[in-house]
Parts: C-alpha cells; sequence; structure tokens
C-alpha cells in the first residue's frame, strides 16, 4: 500500500483534503524499513510485532529518524525531520550547539544506534528548553518574562502539564518570584525537575503519611520526609506547595475545604499535578458495559440500576461466604445453645473441636451442612442488602475528590447492618432451630417449611431487638475497619492484590465479631425452642438477666471459648465468611465491570506503565487489530512526549500553486 493508504485510509491520520504529503511520507516510513515508497506486508506485519514491545515510543520515534532504513540515525537525518516539526519552526534549535557536538561528534559524521538515540531524545528535550530561556533572556541577566516562560512550557514541556498547571503557569511563575513577573533560570529548572519528578513526590508523601492518602502534611513535614531523597530540592518543595496552594485558591481541586488547607497538601493534589501517563491495563475483564458517558449523566434510574447490579454480586458473594464456612457455624450455634446449669448431664460437648467431631460421627459429613438451603436463601439478599445500603450510603457521604469522614464510614456500616435484619432474622431463626434438631436422637426430621408454618410471619421475626443489637454494631465496626486495612494493604499504587483483599475482610471479621457475641448468644436462645426442662425467655432483657443468674457472664460468650484457646469459635466463623464474602463481591466487581458514572472499589485497578499504550484510547477500528490497536496512541505520544508535531496542512503557497 502507498504512504497515504496506510496513513490516512488505514489509521484514519490527516484525513483533511489539504493535508501536508511530507508529514504522511515521514510516518508511513516508519513502517517503510526498505525506503520504496510502499508499504509491503511483511513491513506491515513487522510493525504490528514492534507496536506490541515495551518500548515501542522510542523504537517508533528512532525509525522515525532513521529515514535511509540502515539501523542507525546520523545528524542530517535529524536534522531534516526536526526541521519539519512545528517546534523547530516556532523555536529553531542550534545545530551547531555543543550538545549536538558530544552527540554526534565534532564534524557531525558519527552515527548513533537506537540504545544511543532514546538517550538523545530524552536529553534532547532538556537541552531544547535550556536553548529557549537562553532565547528569551537577551540581556543574558538569567531571567525571563512570565509569559515567556509560559510560551516555553505550552511548546516544549506540554506533555509535563495537567490542565490544571496549564491554567496556572503564569500566576505560578509570579508567586514563586515574590510578585514579580520575571522567572529566574533556577527557579524554571526546578519547576521541570518538579514535574519530571512527580512520581518520586508522591513516594516522600505516602512515607510521611505512612501509606495514608488523605492526611494532610504541611511543608515542614514534607521536607523532613524527603530529606532521605536527594533528587528534591527546597526549591522544588517550595514550588509544589505554591501549585497546590493555586489549585485549593482556584478551585480547581474541587474541594470545600479548600481554603483551610492553604500551606497543607494531600494525595489528591499531587495527582492533579502529575503529568499524564500511559497505561496498561493487566486486570483482566471478562465483561465491559459502559452505562453512561460521563458522571453527569447519573440520574436517578442509574442509580437504580447500580443498586441492582451490587446486589447481585453481593448475593453471589454472600452464597460463597455462608457455604465456605457454614460447618463452623453449625458447631457456634450447638455451642452457644449449650445449657450449662439447667440440667444434669445436659452438657453435650467439651468444646467446639468435640462438637464437630460428635457431628461427623453421628450426622455423618453432611450433617455439617444441616439447614444450609434455608441458609443460602436468605444470605444471599441478606449480603447483598448490607453490600449494596454500605455502598450506596459511603457514595453519599462522599466528597467529589473521594474522601470519606470516619463518621460517614460508622454510619454507612450501621445503616447497612440494620437493613439487613428484615432478611436475617428470619434466616436466623430457620437456620437455628434446623441445626439444633439434629442434637435429638431419633428424633423426627425437621425440614425448614415446616419450622416457617410453625412460627407464622411475626414469629420469625422473634428476637429481631437482639438481632439488630447485634448486626448494627457488627457492620458499624466491620465496614470502616475494612476498609481501612485494606487501604494499609494496598501496594504503592494503591492497588490490592486478591490475597490482601481475603486478609483485610478476615482482620475487619475479628474484633467485629467478637464485641458482639453477648448479642449473638442473647439472639441463639430466643430463637430455638426450649426443651423440657429448660429456662424460657419472655424478651431480650428478661433472656440476658437469667443467663447471667443462671450460667454467669462467661455464658455470654459462648461460641467465643473452643478450639482449645487459640481462636474464638464465632471470630472463627464470622471472620473468613465476611473475608470470602469481600473477596467474591468485589473480585466479580473487577470481572464484570459496568461502569454507571459512580465510584468502584478502591485498590481495584491494576495499572502498570507502558510507553505510549493508554487503554482508554485504543483504537476502536475493527481492521486495528494487535498491536494496530495501539497505533494511534504510540503516533500521539511522539507529539505530546517528544513535542514531535509534524504540520497537518499544506502551506498556503503550495496550496495556491
Amino acid at each position: 500500500m502507498t504512504s497515504s493508504d496506510f496513513v490516512r485510509t488505514y489509521l484514519g491520520l490527516y484525513t483533511n483534503p489539504d493535508y501536508n504529503p511530507d508529514s504522511v511520507n515521514l510516518l508511513a516510513g516508519i513502517v517503510d524499513t526498505s525506503k520504496d515508497g510502499l508499504i509491503s506486508f511483511a513491513e506491515f506485519q513487522a510493525f504490528e510485532g514492534l507496536l506490541c514491545v515495551p518500548d515501542a515510543l522510542y523504537k517508533t520515534a528512532f525509525q522515525l529518524f532513521d529515514t535511509n532504513g540502515n539501523g542507525m540515525v546520523a545528524f542530517d537525518e535529524f536534522a531534516e525531520v526536526m526541521r519539519k516539526t512545528e517546534l523547530h519552526r516556532r523555536m529553531p534549535f542550534n545545530m551547531d550547539s555543543s550538545f549536538i557536538k558530544l552527540y554526534f561528534g565534532k564534524d557531525k559524521q558519527r552515527l548513533i544506534s537506537y540504545a544511543e538515540f532514546s538517550q538523545f531524545l530524552h536529553d534532547f528535550h532538556e537541552e531544547y528548553a535550556t536553548e529557549a530561556f537562553k532565547k528569551f533572556d537577551k540581556d543574558g541577566q538569567g531571567f525571563i518574562s512570565a509569559l515567556d516562560f509560559q510560551d516555553i512550557m505550552l511548546s516544549i514541556k506540554s506533555h509535563l502539564l495537567t490542565k490544571d498547571v496549564r491554567d496556572n503557569l503564569v500566576a505560578a511563575a509570579s508567586t514563586g518570584q515574590g510578585g514579580r513577573s520575571k522567572v529566574s533560570f533556577p527557579y524554571f529548572m526546578a519547576f521541570n525537575s518538579l514535574l519530571n519528578n512527580m512520581e518520586l513526590i508522591k513516594r516522600i508523601y505516602l512515607n510521611a503519611t505512612n501509606g495514608h492518602r488523605f492526611e494532610e502534611v504541611t511543608k515542614e513535614r514534607f521536607l523532613h520526609s524527603a530529606q532521605m531523597m536527594s533528587q528534591i530540592t527546597p526549591l522544588e518543595v517550595d514550588i509544589l506547595f505554591q501549585l497546590c496552594d493555586l489549585l485549593h485558591q482556584t478551585g480547581s481541586t474541587e474541594d470545600d475545604e479548600a481554603d483551610s488547607r492553604l500551606g497543607k497538601i494531600v494525595y489528591s493534589d499531587l495527582v492533579a499535578l502529575t503529568p499524564e501517563q500511559y497505561f496498561k491495563q493487566i486486570t483482566k475483564r471478562l465483561a465491559e458495559i459502559k452505562a453512561v458517558s460521563s458522571p453527569d449523566e447519573r440520574g436517578v434510574i442509574v442509580q437504580i440500576l447500580e443498586s441492582g447490579y451490587r446486589f447481585v454480586l453481593g448475593s453471589i458473594g454472600g452464597a460463597v461466604g455462608a457455604t465456605a464456612v457454614y460447618p463452623i457455624d453449625l458447631v457456634k450455634t450447638r455451642m452457644q445453645n449449650q445449657r450449662t446449669g439447667s440440667l444434669v448431664g445436659e452438657l453435650m460437648y467439651r468444646n467446639s473441636f468435640d462438637c464437630f467431631q460428635k457431628v461427623i460421627r453421628h450426622e455423618g459429613f453432611f450433617g455439617l451442612y444441616r439447614g444450609l438451603l434455608p441458609q443460602l436463601m436468605g444470605v444471599a439478599p441478606e449480603k447483598a442488602i448490607k453490600l449494596t445500603v454500605n455502598d450506596f450510603v459511603r457514595d453519599k457521604f462522599m466528597d467529589k475528590k473521594g474522601n470519606l469522614p470516619l463518621y460517614g464510614e460508622i454510619i454507612s456500616g450501621a445503616c447497612a447492618g440494620g437493613s439487613q435484619v428484615i432478611f436475617t432474622n428470619p434466616l436466623e431463626i430457620v437456620k437455628i432451630r434446623l441445626q439444633v434438631a439434629g442434637e435429638i436422637a431419633g428424633g423426627s426430621k425437621v425440614r425448614a417449611w415446616t419450622v416457617v408454618k410453625d412460627l407464622g410471619l411475626f414469629g420469625l421475626y422473634k428476637g429481631a431487638r437482639a438481632c439488630f443489637l447485634r448486626d448494627i454494631p457488627f457492620s458499624a465496626i466491620y465496614f470502616p475497619v475494612y476498609a481501612h486495612t485494606k487501604a494499609r494493604l494496598a501496594d504503592e499504587g494503591g492497588y490490592n492484590n486478591p490475597l490482601s483483599l481475603l486478609v483485610s475482610g478476615a482482620i475487619a471479621g475479628i474484633p467485629a465479631a467478637a464485641l458482639v457475641t453477648p448479642a449473638d448468644v442473647i439472639k441463639t436462645r430466643l430463637q430455638v425452642i426450649a426443651r423440657r426442662g429448660q429456662t424460657t425467655y419472655t424478651g431480650l432483657l428478661d433472656c440476658a438477666k437469667k443467663i447471667y443468674k443462671e450460667e454467669g457472664a462467661r455464658a455470654f460468650w459462648k461460641g467465643a471459648t473452643g478450639l482449645g484457646n487459640l481462636l474464638l469459635t464465632r471470630v472463627f466463623r464470622s471472620s473468613p465468611q465476611f473475608g470470602v464474602t469481600l473477596f467474591t463481591y468485589e473480585l466479580l466487581q473487577r470481572l464484570f465491570v459496568v461502569d454507571f458514572g459512580g465510584t468502584r472499589p478502591t485498590g481495584s485497578e491494576q495499572k502498570v506503565p507502558a510507553i505510549g499504550v493508554a487503554e482508554e484510547i485504543r483504537s476502536t477500528n475493527p481492521d486495528h487489530i494487535g498491536g494496530y490497536q495501539i497505533a494511534l496512541p504510540i503516533f500521539t505520544g511522539i507529539e505530546t512526549k517528544f513535542g514531535l508535531c509534524l504540520p497537518r496542512f499544506q502551506a498556503v503557497e503550495k496550496i495556491r500553486k
């Protein structure tokens, strides 16, 4: 195919009728390694393979300058391509400078290999900025105007500028120089060095806050943390805080409390200053649907659909978690129902392990799963409503930057715990009566439907107050602890691997389950059928008084001892159950992604730097397969990262001719 066929027809670049043919030929020359003016299938195929390598951006740039295809770049080739760029036309580079002679030799006859060229291209950008500063510093005093500073940054260093930085260049220059409209050379160099080292700046911040991303850091504290990093100078830190203060004052950070944070920074401020990077998404997704094109389109219907999506995934997560730990739950229930002071000889189990062995011996392996079916029927909507309500309320307390106060986390968890009781109480009372039914040898087989008929609608909510007393504090403790543990176990990029999700869920379940065990014991006693001779209870307070009077304070922690002194039985059940539930819930959200324009679980996106590969700008053209899916961002990267912008249109004189 011809150059025009490849660049204009296949890639979809330079589609205007008055396109610049020289630019099209230069871009096509990257693929046309034989330099015969045509692109063969073998060359087309070879370039597809090149686009798949990690350093595709640098290799593509190298082939752009290797105009004769000999695998090396000569000075004449470099100069020929540079003179055709928009940057050189605006700010010509001195091709006789000492920098050029150091790379190409005094006589400019030295050839540069690919490895050397990649370093040359990197250093050339820095040298270009210095040359531009010298050009605008006509008096040779080491100062340029704020407007000249802006011109240099927009022309040569545009790839380092986010929208927030671009909009505040002149203001930052004036503020940094004490209100003067002049920019000194040290300030110019420090400004560029700061933007080049924003990833290092993030590490210094995280080191100062021990990994907390919402903690405010003062300049003095940041400087103390930066002492170990010799690359960061005090002037760069001054510029960093000046830029952040400007963002707060102009409202660029979308923070209602921005004025109170002057002189302080948080992690989101650094994100706003960090130059755009190209990332490759490495989290596997089985399905991905975009429900809205932007968060502004989030209406009531979309929010309802989002809650429905979370409800379905929460149901699956709840079912998996319940099945995984059901045998432990059965043992816990029988231990809690065991009376120690009512009847002589009634003590059936010495400890949890003894209970487990006896269930296996007398009821078989499937005896451990007695009552599982109604448990699954109830636990799926129970966990689903809990997770959905927690996420929904958290979204309401969360500000525009994703910050959530601790009280918001606690209230969200409490709302989730309260909402689940509508499902939990009927589920628990049926499950408990089925679990204890196997304790009576030779007794008639008890079915779930029989229990439901015997209890009736109101009977299903017997012990509901105890259920509230257990579930609301549990969730108010569990979800905040889970969120903070998950944040601490995330890697430097904020990503949580599956194991960290499982561990976070299990750790959060330890204090939550242990502290509400007395309420769980009371609930169990209220919901089981008392056998002949056993104490009966009329309500929550009556039950608590009688348990304390007849069995002592230790009875409130039944199910919290067993397996020797190593584990708390209730903790050993609830902790892994919620670990598996949250693990499944978040993993499903990663595999089946639906973008409703709202928030996604923190730490769910794992990205690695991949030069030139921006997932969000991959080609959607069905003809662009394999490496050609990222051909457009690669060509864009040549312009944005290296400033090698080729003219898109013909000169006016040529059009007239």
